[in-house]
């Protein structure tokens, strides 16, 4: 090795270890994505988005809570996390009541936390990220109203209490508010659980005369799949068919909408919600606002965050569904 390749390499071996401890970002940075039924295929794309700004930007992310619906179990989880003390915290919130004061524990803690997906506006998170799920109502109501004439015997599938589903729930109601003929007739409580959904429309699907169901609205993404295989398989066995309107966009709702079982669904970005959610944490960890983590932000006309971020809505049905299955199959950019 040559004099000057020796001082070279002298030089290198010193300056780069400056560098790097002057770069913004870390591994030991550790944001959290918090949520139930981690395994479903909406929240499998959440965590792709969050991984993906998590890779932009050198930091470590993992998404944390129970493969089953169990808002204790989250609750318990983002306790453990706060204790922990991450560089900041995304969560959907299944039970503002059991969250809330978990989310206003991290906040007093110095642990930004954003809400995405479900919100708790009562706790003292910074923001909210995600769709408008009164709008997102909305759209499907005035679907399904399409769909049906008017009239018809319409049964739902949620989880009541939890902020999102219910506010999809209450833009239904109001879509349909404008048509009299249409009768809700029960709103299920699928109790996180796609296969008690499939087993509760077997049964609807049995009722006859005045008492038939004419629309299976699905509120929650993973029902949406099972219902339509209880209609695929009544379908085959000579019944007429009926409307059925799902939420988001996994493969398996997708093809029954190309295969013409379910009628649309309404798509979400949950991808985006994270990708951005770490975004804003991160900001949020090397760039604090003076005294962000105190504020009353939702009538300041100089917060320094947004109440909400909607990440969009729109309807899926058969004149675009393959826009959107070539799409997922393309996979992120």
């Amino acid at each position: 090795m040559s004099m000057c390749t020796k001082a070279l390499f002298l030089a290198l071996v010193c300056v780069l270890p400056l560098l790097e401890g002057c770069t913004r970002h870390s591994k030991k940075e550790h944001y959290y994505l918090v949520t139930v039924n981690t395994q479903l295929p909406y929240w499998l794309s959440a965590a792709e988005g969050f991984r993906k700004a998590a890779l932009e930007y050198g930091v470590t992310a993992e998404v944390r809570g129970p493969n089953n619906f169990d808002p204790e179990a989250e609750a318990q989880e983002l306790r453990s996390l706060v204790a922990a003390k991450p560089a900041g915290i995304l969560v959907s919130v299944t039970n503002p009541a059991l969250l809330g004061p978990e989310i206003d524990a991290a906040i007093a803690a110095g642990i930004p936390v954003i809400t995405m997906d479900s919100d708790a506006p009562s706790s003292k998170r910074l923001y909210f990220i995600g769709t408008n799920n009164l709008q997102a109502g909305r759209l499907g109501g005035q679907r399904a109203a399409a769909q049906l004439n008017g009239k018809g015997n319409v049964v739902f599938f949620t989880m009541p209490g939890q902020p999102n589903l219910d506010e999809r729930l209450k833009g239904y109601k109001d879509a349909f508010s404008n048509y009299p003929g249409i009768n809700v007739v029960e709103v299920f409580d699928m109790k996180g659980d796609s296969g008690v959904a499939m087993d509760k429309a077997q049964e609807y699907l049995a009722r006859k005369g005045k008492d038939q169901i004419d629309a299976f609205i699905c509120l929650q993404s993973s029902s949406g799949k099972d219902v339509g295989e209880a209609l695929r398989r009544a379908k085959a066995n000579g019944d007429p068919g009926r409307l059925l309107v799902a939420m988001d966009t996994d493969l398996a709702t997708l093809q029954l909408i190309k295969d013409g079982v379910i009628d649309s669904t309404i798509s979400q970005k949950p991808y985006t919600m994270a990708l951005i959610g770490l975004k804003g944490l991160d900001e949020i960890h090397h760039y604090p606002a003076d005294n962000a983590m105190k504020g009353d932000y939702e009538l300041d006309p100089f917060a320094p965050f947004p109440a909400f971020v909607d990440t969009g809505v729109s309807l899926v049905d058969k004149s675009n569904v393959e826009t959107i299955l070539n799409r997922r199959e393309a996979g992120p950019k």
